[in-house]
């Protein structure tokens, strides 16, 4: 029986191998117990304010909406150390593991932003690392690869199924299973068996509750709308949940269209619609006919993921949020216009939200509007990734 609501609607559950029942259960009373613990509450803080970096800015754009009756405010989670929003919820998981005595982490990474995230904490709290990465993002994300290594994480490669974050999950998962009384198992999202969608989202609440202050503050309203780029959702569940109350906000979750929706070369299991079980809960899932997960794709390998975490199904089943899909090419034009008219470098999982808030802008540049968008993290690890296939469309000389 577990201590909180494991489902959001009929979405989540704890689909897992009976042996990880009793790790799940150790894990739900760990947090429960720590949400009344003071001591614990402020430590999270302390480090989100001094080893983190909180708060994070809200920056008004004002060169991409000239000419525009739109402002557009990016939410700058690109600017917490380690360089993404996944900081603030590796803090939380790695004290619940103290908390429990495990002095082992094991995680995945796509993108590498989680393992960066982890491997700054365990190295902080001297605790040990391993990471599970697929072959083929090791190969994309060079960089964070080597960020990992140099604060003493173990990365180990991935070679089996589509070599990327869907396979890095299952290894992960597979480890824990024969680890759990001496490991920490810290999931990078909303996603996966309860009670994680839950805890993950509790530490990623920071990002919402800042941005309204913020946008109170400079001005003096609430925003007509709130985009975030969506893979697990982790990033758009932290800058929502402070507003799914106030209605009049809109909320946009953007997921990756990749090379086309139509072309199924995509990773966005929310356009389809079809439910089922895998990684440990009931979601949305890419599946074929035959009703095998699909193989996801996305140039971002931060959004490169067949599935997505159950409060998001949710949220769309119930219209509280709207879920829409943004192409690689869509994407990279946002990744550009950032960088050349405002002097920022978003990741490319950021850019799917940037070119959707832009997508609104110029549909009609006369209407009056404020557009938040959650710059979930930057860009320099996906510098490469851009080169190349600028390079192939002959856009950069």
């Amino acid at each position: 029986m577990t201590l909180l609501n494991s489902y959001f609607g009929n979405f989540g559950g704890m689909y897992v191998p009976q042996i990880l029942i009793p790790a799940l259960y150790q894990l739900e009373d760990a947090f429960v117990s720590s949400q009344k613990d003071k001591n614990f509450l402020m430590k999270i803080k302390y480090l989100l304010k001094n080893y983190a970096g909180r708060p994070t800015p809200l920056t008004l754009c004002k060169n991409i909406t000239k000419g525009t009756n739109t402002k557009i405010y990016l939410k700058r989670e690109d600017l917490l150390h380690g360089g993404a929003h996944k900081t603030n919820q590796v803090i939380g998981q790695a004290l619940l593991a103290v908390r429990m005595k495990k002095k082992e982490i094991i995680a995945e990474t796509g993108a590498g932003q989680h393992g960066v995230a982890t491997a700054m904490i365990c190295s902080l709290l001297n605790l040990k690392c391993r990471i599970y990465m697929g072959k083929k993002d090791i190969q994309r994300q060079n960089l964070n690869v080597l960020r990992m290594k140099l604060m003493g994480a173990k990365i180990i490669p991935v070679s089996t199924g589509t070599q990327t974050l869907k396979d890095a999950c299952n290894e992960a998962l597979r480890d824990w299973s024969g680890s759990y009384e001496k490991s920490h198992y810290m999931i990078g999202t909303v996603a996966g068996p309860h009670p994680y969608p839950t805890i993950v989202k509790e530490y990623q609440k920071i990002i919402g509750k800042e941005t309204k202050q913020q946008i109170l503050d400079q001005e003096g309203i609430f925003p007509n709308l709130i985009i975030a780029c969506v893979g697990g959702g982790s990033n758009a569940i932290g800058i929502f949940s402070n507003f799914i109350k106030n209605e009049q906000v809109n909320l946009i979750g953007v997921e990756p269209a990749g090379k086309g929706i139509d072309t199924g070369k995509h990773g966005a299991p929310l356009q389809n619609e079809k439910i089922g079980i895998y990684f440990g809960m009931k979601s949305a899932i890419m599946q074929n006919q035959e009703g095998q997960i699909q193989e996801s794709w996305s140039i971002s390998s931060g959004l490169d993921f067949p599935s997505i975490g159950p409060e998001h199904v949710f949220l769309k089943k119930n219209n509280r949020v709207k879920y829409v899909s943004i192409t690689d090419d869509e994407a990279i034009n946002a990744f550009v216009t950032l960088c050349k008219k405002e002097g920022i470098i978003p990741a490319l999982e950021s850019s799917h939200a940037i070119a959707y808030a832009i997508k609104i802008m110029n549909k009609n540049t006369k209407k009056k509007q404020i557009i938040i968008v959650n710059l979930s993290g930057r860009g320099d690890k996906d510098l490469i990734t851009v080169e190349n296939f600028l390079k192939n469309k002959r856009k950069l000389k």
